[in-house]
């Protein structure tokens, strides 16, 4: 059994929650919506065959939502074990 996790060990590992976050929050709305406002431009590239803007909009977004997801969850994982909040199994 682990000990109880301190006040300052709480704050800590809130602090650095709260960071990664925000910091793929903006990530996120970065490929959702800033990424918009310049597709005219993107679309004067062509990746396999498709306008730029076409590709990120269909294929480039949801694959940089999945790797959000999965970098979150191993992070997290990551940050649960070193402040041993972690559940068990």
């Amino acid at each position: 059994m682990t000990s109880p996790i301190t006040e300052e060990r709480r704050k800590e590992y809130w602090r650095r929650t709260l960071r990664i976050t925000a910091i793929l929050l903006s990530i996120w709305f970065v490929v959702t919506y800033v990424l918009i406002f310049f597709a005219i431009p993107l679309n004067e590239f062509t990746f396999l065959g498709f306008p730029f803007a076409f590709y990120m909009g269909a294929q480039g977004a949801l694959v940089v939502y999945v790797v959000l997801i999965v970098f979150y969850a191993w992070y997290m994982n990551r940050l649960d074990r070193e402040f041993g909040v972690a559940e068990e199994g």
